[in-house]
C-alpha cells in the first residue's frame, strides 16, 4: 500500500459546512461543539485515537439537532475506518444512515450508504456492501448528482473486484483461468469501473481517471485480457506522470511488466521491471526494490539469460535478508538454485538447494522442505552422472514450487500491484486509503503462478539467449 493521505476530517463532514459554522449559527450547544471541534483538530493533525475520544464525548453531551449529530457520527465512522477499527466504523456509519433516513435527507442517506458499503467491503461482507453501494448509486442518479454517481460506481467496482479476488483465493489460478463465479465478479467490476471512468472523463477529474484506469488494468489482467490491461495501465502511467506521482508511476510499470509477461513479450516486461526498480530506489522502498529484483530474476529465466537471472535473484536475496524476510529468503535460494541448475552448475545449485532446505525447516515450511530435498536428490544424481539430464529450457521440471504448485519451468512469479483498488471513496468524496501497519516484506503481494502447457510451448519456441 502507498502511504495514506493526511487525515482531513473537515472534508468528511456531512456536507460542506464545518462544525465551526454550525456553532456560529447557534445550532450546537457550547459543550458539544467544543468537544467536536477539538476532535476535529486532533484528527486533522493525525491523532485520530485522541480525536475519537472527543467526538464520543460530544455524542454523550448530545444535541437536539439530528443533522449535527449525523455529522458527528459520520466523522466518527471515518475516524474509526482510518484506525482500522471497522466494527466501530460500521456502527457509527449505521447510526448516520439511520438519522439521515429519519429526517428524510436523501443526500445524507446516499453518503452514509457509500461509507457503510466501503466498511462492509473491508469486513468481507460483500453482499451487504453491494446493497449499500447500489443504494448510494440509486439516490445519486435520482438527485442527478454526477459526482456522487461516479463515486458509487467506483465503490461498486471495488466491491466486486474484492469479492472476485477473495473467491479466487481457493486454489492457484493463472490470470484468465478463474472459475465462472470469480470471472463474473471481475466482469462486473470492470463494467462499473468503465462507467465510472466515462463520468470522470466528462467531469475532467484526472486524478479519478487515473484511479479508474489502474483498477481497470488490474481487473482486465485478472480476466486474462492482457491487451486491455496494458492499454489502461499505460493511461495510468501517463496520468501518474502528470501529477508527479512516483508511487503510482512505479505501480503502473510493475503492472505493465506483468501483462507483457503473459503476452510472451519478456524483453518489454524486463524493461518495465527495470523502471519499477529505478523508482523503488528513488523512493527508498527496499521491499518494492526486492520485489522488482525478484520479478526481473524470473523474467530473465524466461528469456534464458540465466546469468542475469542469478544477478537479480541475489539482489532480492540480500534485501530479503536485510528485511528479515525468511519466506523471501527461501524463495530466493530456490530460484538461484534453479538458475544454476539450468546452466548445469550443479555444485552451486546443490549449495543453494541446501540453503533453501535449511530455511524451510527453520520456518516450518513442509512443502518447501520437501521440494528442496527433491531438488537435492536430483541434483546429486545429475552431478554423479546417474542419468538425470538437465537441459537449459527444462531445468528441474519435475520439482514443485514452494507454494505446492506444479510448474513446467521456467516458472514465474509476478504480482499485481493493486494499490489503486485499496482506495475507498467515502460518501463525501474523500479517498481514504486502508493503512497497512505491519512491515512489508520483500514477498508481499507476490503470487506464485504456474506455467500452463501453452506457455511452455511458447517458451520452447524462443531462441536461446545470446550475448553480443
Amino acid at each position: 500500500f502507498v502511504k495514506a493521505e493526511p487525515f482531513s476530517i473537515k472534508r468528511w463532514h456531512y456536507d460542506n459546512k464545518t462544525l465551526k459554522i454550525l456553532k456560529m449559527t447557534g445550532k450546537l450547544e457550547a459543550g458539544c461543539i467544543e468537544l467536536a471541534l477539538e476532535g476535529e483538530r486532533l484528527c486533522k493533525s493525525g491523532n485520530c485515537r485522541e480525536g475519537v475520544k472527543y467526538f464520543e464525548a460530544a455524542v454523550k453531551v448530545g444535541t437536539d439537532d439530528l443533522k449535527t449529530l449525523s455529522a458527528i457520527y459520520s466523522q466518527l465512522g471515518n475516524a474509526y475506518f482510518y484506525l482500522q477499527e471497522y466494527g466501530n466504523a460500521m456502527e457509527y456509519h449505521s447510526h448516520d444512515l439511520t438519522l439521515a433516513r429519519t429526517i428524510g435527507d436523501k443526500l445524507g442517506e446516499a453518503k452514509a450508504s457509500g461509507n457503510l458499503g466501503n466498511t462492509l467491503k473491508i469486513l468481507g461482507k460483500f453482499e451487504e456492501a453491494i446493497v449499500c453501494c447500489e443504494r448510494h448509486l440509486e439516490i445519486s442518479r435520482e438527485l442527478k448528482d454526477k459526482i456522487g454517481e461516479a463515486r458509487a460506481l467506483y465503490n461498486l467496482g471495488n466491491v466486486y473486484h474484492a469479492k472476485g479476488k477473495h473467491s479466487g483465493r481457493a486454489g492457484h489460478h493463472d490470470p484468465g483461468d478463474f472459475p465462472p463465479e470469480v470471472r463474473s465478479c471481475l466482469e462486473r467490476a470492470a463494467h462499473y469501473y468503465e462507467e465510472n471512468l466515462a463520468i470522470v472523463r466528462c467531469l475532467g477529474d484526472r486524478a479519478a481517471q487515473g484511479r479508474a484506469c489502474g483498477n481497470l488494468g488490474n481487473t482486465y489482467y485478472l480476466l486474462g485480457i492482457f491487451a486491455s490491461a496494458i492499454k489502461y495501465h499505460e493511461e495510468r502511467l501517463s496520468i501518474a506522470r502528470e501529477f508527479g506521482d512516483k508511487s503510482a508511476e512505479r505501480r503502473a510499470y510493475s503492472n505493465l511488466g506483468n501483462a507483457h509477461v503473459f503476452l510472451g513479450d519478456f524483453e518489454t516486461a524486463a524493461d518495465n521491471y527495470k523502471k519499477t526498480l529505478q523508482i523503488a530506489r528513488q523512493l527508498g522502498d527496499r521491499a518494492i526494490e526486492a520485489q522488482a529484483c525478484y520479478s526481473l530474476g524470473n523474467t530473465y529465466t524466461l528469456i534464458r539469460d540465466y546469468e542475469s537471472a542469478v544477478e537479480y535473484h541475489l539482489k532480492h536475496l540480500a534485501i530479503a535478508q536485510e528485511l528479515f524476510d525468511r519466506v523471501g529468503e527461501g524463495r530466493a535460494f530456490w530460484s538461484i538454485g534453479n538458475a544454476y541448475a539450468a546452466q548445469r552448475k550443479y555444485e552451486k545449485a546443490i549449495e543453494f538447494a541446501n540453503k533453501h532446505c535449511k530455511v524451510s525447516q527453520e520456518i516450518g515450511d513442509k512443502t518447501g522442505e520437501m521440494t528442496a530435498s527433491m531438488n537435492i536428490r536430483e541434483l546429486e544424481a545429475a552431478l554423479g552422472g546417474f542419468g538425470v539430464s538437465y537441459h537449459n529450457d527444462t531445468a528441474l521440471s519435475n520439482c514443485q514450487m514452494v507454494e505446492g504448485v506444479t510448474p513446467l519451468l521456467p516458472a514465474t512469479t509476478y504480482f499485481t500491484d493493486t494499490s489503486d483498488a485499496c482506495n475507498n471513496y467515502h460518501g463525501d468524496g474523500t479517498v481514504c486509503k486502508v493503512r497497512k501497519c505491519s512491515r512489508r516484506s520483500s514477498m508481499d503481494k507476490i503470487t506464485l503462478i504456474s506455467m500452463s502447457p501453452e506457455k511452455v510451448i511458447l517458451l520452447s519456441a524462443l531462441p536461446k539467449h545470446t550475448t553480443n
